[in-house]
């Protein structure tokens, strides 16, 4: 069984290339999310695929920051708005933390691509304007305009101007590139008219200007000798950009166009995500709460076009269990039909940056919500967990100190991962704290009872939770009372809620003592 990335990476193989690249390329309007960033996770999976089948890959990003800005992008002051317009590689940076507008947005994700294991060439659109690379393509597109505006407008519902130039010079008067209209060349001399009232020219050896999207796009596929590029749905529409584009290149450019990998939106909570509005998650707000492995097998567990809705609060935790049950699969630890076994195993490992020998250790994410918010340290944790038996066979008889040091990182890292969560996307029910000092609880006479016979049966020995949980439902049978009745007794009583974790867990990670006293003092 094949995996999308590796049927994509099969088919190219028939292209007669030396070389295959692999293109992205990300407006830089504000936050790179995990939504405009499947362009780059999709290229890396497509080219290490095409490596494992031997043939000569190289995988580039194209920083699209000589774009105009259309909105300002969230967390921006509206006082950005003068700059609309404008191209990002011209506005400075809004914090005077960078060089620029493009290095502020752009560097976070940068530095988060060592992480996903993802190694590129990156190139900025404006240095290709500035270093002249784009020039003979200028001067094509030019020479071609009439066919240009030919091919465009079988695609339009109002028709360009005849004199329309496929080109669109930074004007000299407000800096602007979107309000700028081109509509006579002479060599290497660009004519322009721009709504602020200005009548210039330009050189288009300057660098200060750009050819139209969609024929910039086929230019790029015909500089870099793209083989295969991912875009979003938007590209992909019937006549959108990359079917103009690819008729540009074949019939302007003389290049086939690449093999389109277009995919769906990723909504956050349900909404469309928008770097002016504030809607989005970056990949570094990822790396906060899991580990880059998740992330990859959250845009790979499905084929591109499939929807893909993101939620960091509760939906959370059940994707992350998701994920680590299909990690059992993998390793054989956890049984499933042959059919879905072969396709999760595929899955897990397109979405590893390094495949381990053996099954990783498993701490879990959704226990852990609670054992560390009860511990104060992460030996406390991991004793925690073995009173939990959250550990497996070969650690449970071990303390933290007797722990492998592949077992502890994991460990570590997931404590911290946790702890993120519960700071920044966990709902309030379910953050507590145990409460130190005894406060006074209003309890009935039946709950103060339940209370004693809980302290009395932990008197007893020691259980695992699933024990603990049968024998309070005994008690709470033989006391006649409702569950909920009873729980929250125990939760009003430790806490100070009427809810929390599940109770036989809850108690198993506190100190026993502790619990025992609390219990025989409030009844």
């Amino acid at each position: 069984m094949k995996h999308w990335t590796e049927r994509i990476a099969s088919d190219l193989t028939n292209w007669d290339v030396d070389q295959h690249v692999v293109a992205s390329g990300t407006s830089i309007s504000g936050s790179i999310h995990i939504g405009n960033s499947c362009d780059v996770f999709i290229a890396n999976a497509v080219g290490k695929s095409l490596e494992k089948l031997g043939e000569k890959v190289e995988i580039i990003w194209i920083a699209d920051d000589h774009d105009p800005l259309r909105k300002v992008p969230y967390p921006l002051p509206a006082s950005y708005e003068k700059y609309l317009g404008i191209p990002y590689s011209k506005i400075p940076c809004p914090e005077n933390c960078c060089e620029s507008f493009v290095e502020h947005f752009q560097k976070p994700f940068l530095n988060t691509l060592d992480d996903f294991g993802i190694q590129l060439e990156v190139y900025s659109g404006a240095k290709m304007y500035q270093d002249g690379l784009y020039n003979d393509y200028i001067r094509t597109a030019l020479a071609n305009a009439s066919r240009i505006r030919d091919i465009f407008n079988q695609y339009r519902e109002h028709p360009l101007k005849d004199d329309w130039l496929p080109y669109n010079p930074i004007c000299e008067e407000c800096g602007r590139v979107n309000t700028t209209y081109a509509y006579h060349y002479e060599d290497d001399i660009i004519y322009y008219r721009c709504q602020c009232g200005k009548e210039g020219e330009m050189d288009i050896k300057s660098g200060e200007g750009k050819l139209t999207w969609r024929v910039e796009w086929a230019a790029r596929w015909k500089i870099f000798g793209t083989t295969c590029e991912p875009f979003g749905k938007d590209h992909a529409a019937s006549g959108g950009s990359y079917d103009v584009s690819k008729i540009i290149s074949r019939e302007i450019y003389e290049y086939d166009a690449p093999y389109p990998v277009p995919y769906e939106w990723i909504t956050l909570k349900g909404d469309a995500m928008s770097k002016s509005k504030g809607v989005f998650f970056t990949p570094g707000q990822w790396l906060e709460i899991a580990s880059p492995e998740t992330l990859n097998y959250f845009i790979f567990r499905s084929k591109p076009m499939k929807h893909k809705d993101f939620n960091p609060t509760m939906p959370f935790l059940d994707f992350i269990e998701q994920y680590d049950r299909v990690e059992r699969v993998y390793y054989d630890n956890e049984e499933t039909s042959p059919k879905e076994a072969l396709k999760l195993k595929k899955i897990y490992e397109i979405s590893q940056i390094k495949i381990p020998e053996s099954m990783p250790f498993q701490p879990s994410y959704r226990f852990l919500t609670v054992a560390s918010q009860i511990g104060s340290n992460k030996e406390e944790i991991f004793e925690i967990l073995k009173r939990n038996s959250q550990l497996p066979l070969d650690m449970k008889d071990k303390n933290w100190e007797e722990l492998d040091k592949t077992d502890s990182k994991r460990l570590k890292m997931r404590i911290n991962q946790v702890k993120n969560w519960l700071e920044l996307y966990a709902p309030p029910f379910v953050k507590f704290e145990v409460q130190k000092e005894l406060t006074p609880v209003d309890l009935t006479e039946t709950q103060q009872e339940f209370l004693l016979k809980v302290a009395e049966l932990l008197e007893k020995g020691d259980y695992t939770p699933e024990e603990l949980q049968d024998e309070m439902y005994l008690i709470l049978k033989n006391l006649d009372m409702k569950p909920q009745k009873a729980f929250q007794a125990i939760y009003k009583t430790i806490i100070g809620k009427k809810q929390g974790p599940r109770a036989a867990s809850f108690l198993l990670s506190l100190d026993k003592d502790f619990v025992i006293r609390r219990f025989k003092t409030q009844a």
